[in-house]
């Protein structure tokens, strides 16, 4: 099967028809179709897939007696989201296998495909769930624990899937793992060429902003009388905007909860969570700190409290120099770029494991959107370009 067709089944799956948007949170029946589909293609190739207790899947080519190297990305998407983030990376995977093959390569080291789950984290609100749990970072109590807006835990999904939540636990994979390579699709406007690759990632944060203050009839209680939690929070919102355009860096809430959510009442608690990046770790937690100072300070104003809690923050990732280099000269010198997004490539590399990206251009520059977008030469030599970087890793 063709890289376009395999792309036209894939893209099938989960879309919304009045959007065009995506729809697969992990452990969702759209995502649990796309999976279906990737082991279905995985059996096709005769390929050796593993799963680990969490539902990561690896399909192995050639030998099996030493570490290999993994490609792939992930079949989940945000809320809404586009096609390319996360499956491009997958049915690349799929169709660099197959080119090597045609070519007839033959690799003195093993190559796996992987599918990890939850990447996103749009259900669970952990993102690369799968991989942390994988590398061990993401305690397995912890994440059995975490509960999806409509309260179910992991621990649910997985038995309402099939898997035995006993198994959650750091994966035998990543000693199988000597590298990784995750090609994705650029998500904003910095590639002009077909391909890149990765020198970091960002340091990144989400953080979970609880707004309390006191419920009260909209009618009758005085303007002056009132302790209005969504006035501290939408002040806290143009405060996050004008102090990540200082910094250089990003701050989005993205998210809102608002209790008891009735449009003739004041809110009694606001929550919202902040999605805070930045080009470094010290830009990064300034940018929290000035965001949290000025909330206080205006809850203070309003008769309101706030409490800050991280969800999950992960530091930069500096991809190692050595390989990046190689790719870049395997790829005639392809241009490098820094990344604001978050990648399962990163767990990996944070737990020691040689990684590398690679970008395909993205021209509208826009993702986690239905607009999301790659043209398909480019996507193309995307495959061409991760198969000529497994050739030369596995010769």
């Amino acid at each position: 099967m063709s890289f376009e067709q395999m792309w036209a089944a894939l893209a099938a799956i989960g879309k919304d028809p009045s959007t065009g948007g995506y729809h697969r949170g992990g452990w969702t029946p759209t995502e649990r179709t796309a999976t279906h589909w990737f082991r279905d293609q995985c059996g096709a190739r005769n390929l050796t897939l593993e799963s680990d207790g969490v539902g990561n899947l690896i399909a192995w080519w050639g030998p099996s007696d030493q570490p290999g190297i993994v490609t792939g990305s992930h079949l989940d998407s945000v809320i809404d989201g586009g096609a390319f983030d996360g499956p491009l990376g997958v049915v690349s995977a799929l169709a660099a296998v197959d080119l090597l093959r045609k070519d007839g390569f033959t690799p003195s080291v093993p190559i796996g495909v992987g599918a990890f789950v939850e990447e996103e984290g749009s259900r669970f609100g952990m993102p690369c769930l799968g991989s942390r749990v994988a590398a061990g970072v993401l305690p397995a109590e912890k994440a059995l624990g975490l509960k999806d807006r409509g309260g179910v835990t992991l621990a649910q999904a997985l038995e309402a899937a099939g898997t035995d939540p006993a198994g959650v636990g750091p994966s035998a994979f990543l000693d199988r793992m000597g590298t990784f390579i995750e090609l994705h699709v650029e998500q904003g406007r910095g590639l002009t060429a077909p391909v890149g690759v990765a020198s970091s990632i960002w340091p990144h944060g989400r953080y979970r902003f609880t707004f309390s203050g006191e419920a009260n009839h909209a009618g009758t209680t005085l303007m002056e009388d009132r302790h209005d939690p969504m006035l501290t929070y939408a002040m806290t919102a143009l405060a996050a905007n004008k102090q990540a355009r200082l910094a250089g860096a990003r701050a989005t809430f993205g998210r809102v909860s608002v209790e008891p959510n009735g449009t003739n009442a004041v809110p009694s608690q606001v929550t919202a969570w902040l999605d805070a990046r930045a080009a470094d770790d010290a830009t990064l937690n300034s940018l929290l700190a000035a965001i949290t100072k000025q909330a206080t300070e205006r809850a203070e104003r309003d008769g309101t409290t706030l409490t800050v809690t991280p969800e999950s923050v992960s530091p930069i990732v500096d991809f190692p120099a050595g390989l990046r280099d190689r790719l870049v000269d395997v790829l005639n010198g392809a241009p490098v770029l820094p990344t604001g997004a978050g990648h399962d490539a990163g767990v990996f590399s944070a737990a020691g494991i040689p990684t590398a990206m690679l970008f395909v251009r993205n021209p509208t520059g826009i993702s986690h959107s239905p607009a999301e977008y790659a043209e398909e030469d480019d996507c193309l030599a995307g495959v061409e370009a991760l198969a000529a970087v497994l050739r030369d890793l596995a010769k």
